[in-house]
């Protein structure tokens, strides 16, 4: 428990911390607005919406947030380097390990509380900047609900969510078929950058290195399932590809593996598709393993 407070203390006395989630609330609102802002007339389908939400960029392998999260781990890591708080004859190995588990389960919660925010912050701006030519379809029809939206909704008496007040418009942009599975999707991937944050830096022993770590990874991962994928004759559930955020790999994957041929088919297990969770799981596995292998090496930090 000593080391869980002296990380949170670390962390919460780091004006670079206060700095950078602030950055990426205001950067992910402001950028959720503006691609808002250029959707096209008509009806807004659910995976569009969750692209909104999301702030998703296709030039950057990840979403703000969880960019965001893998450059704070990175940058917890790299502080303890440059500012150790004991001697390093003094961090034995295990307490080594602790520090790093303990780097890990404060990154976690603040990466996905990090999450839940901009996801708050986005519906809020995606409301306010799409134009008015366009309809939230979840906010029009009945059908496009979720499954556990539509009964909640049925269980108040209500045909849909239009019967609501006004006010309450943003919440059609989460309760569409298929949106709220994929933004808890999107905050285990946050949670996710920020644990391969803390591990790529710890491998390097640095907070830039460990970011660049972090941006190559999406790409390469996304594509080394797609050939896995291939090898197996299954091509890419329709959900999963909704899911994967990085565009760059994405494309390349159906342009190279698939021969420019989109193959993604309809499904609706994605999530727990063993593909697609060994895709997320496995980064952050093999690089602790890494990382416990390569501090036993070490002398300190």
């Amino acid at each position: 428990m000593r080391v869980l407070a002296y990380e949170l203390r670390r962390l919460r006395g780091l004006r670079s911390t206060w700095l950078l989630l602030a950055a990426v609330l205001l950067g992910d609102a402001a950028v959720a607005a503006v691609l808002a802002s250029q959707t096209p007339a008509g009806p807004l389908a659910a995976p569009a919406g969750v692209r909104l939400l999301t702030a998703t960029v296709p030039l950057i392998p990840l979403p703000f947030a969880a960019l965001g999260a893998g450059v704070l781990g990175a940058l917890s890591y790299g502080h303890e380097v440059r500012h150790p708080g004991l001697p390093a004859s003094s961090v034995s190995y295990p307490r080594r390990v602790r520090l790093l588990l303990a780097k890990l389960l404060v990154a976690g919660p603040v990466a996905a509380l990090l999450a839940l925010a901009t996801l708050l912050l986005d519906t809020v701006a995606v409301h306010l900047a799409l134009p008015d030519g366009v309809t939230v379809t979840a906010w029009a029809e009945p059908a496009a609900l979720s499954a556990r939206v539509s009964e909640a909704v049925g269980g108040a008496g209500l045909s849909g969510l239009s019967d609501l007040p006004g006010a309450l418009a943003p919440l059609a942009l989460v309760a569409g078929h298929g949106v709220p599975a994929a933004l808890l999707a999107f905050v285990l991937l946050t949670v996710v950058a920020a644990w391969t944050g803390v591990l790529t830096a710890s491998l390097t022993r640095s907070a830039a290195a460990g970011v660049l770590l972090l941006c190559a990874l999406p790409p390469l991962l996304e594509s080394g399932v797609a050939l896995l994928l291939r090898r197996t004759g299954r091509p890419w559930l329709a959900r999963a590809a909704e899911l994967l955020p990085f565009q760059s790999g994405i494309e390349w994957a159906y342009g190279w593996v698939y021969g420019g041929a989109r193959g993604a088919v309809a499904g609706s297990a994605a999530l727990t598709d063993p593909a697609l969770l060994a895709a997320v799981a496995a980064p952050a596995a093999v690089l602790l393993l890494a990382a416990l292998l390569v501090q036993a090496r070490r002398r300190a930090l």
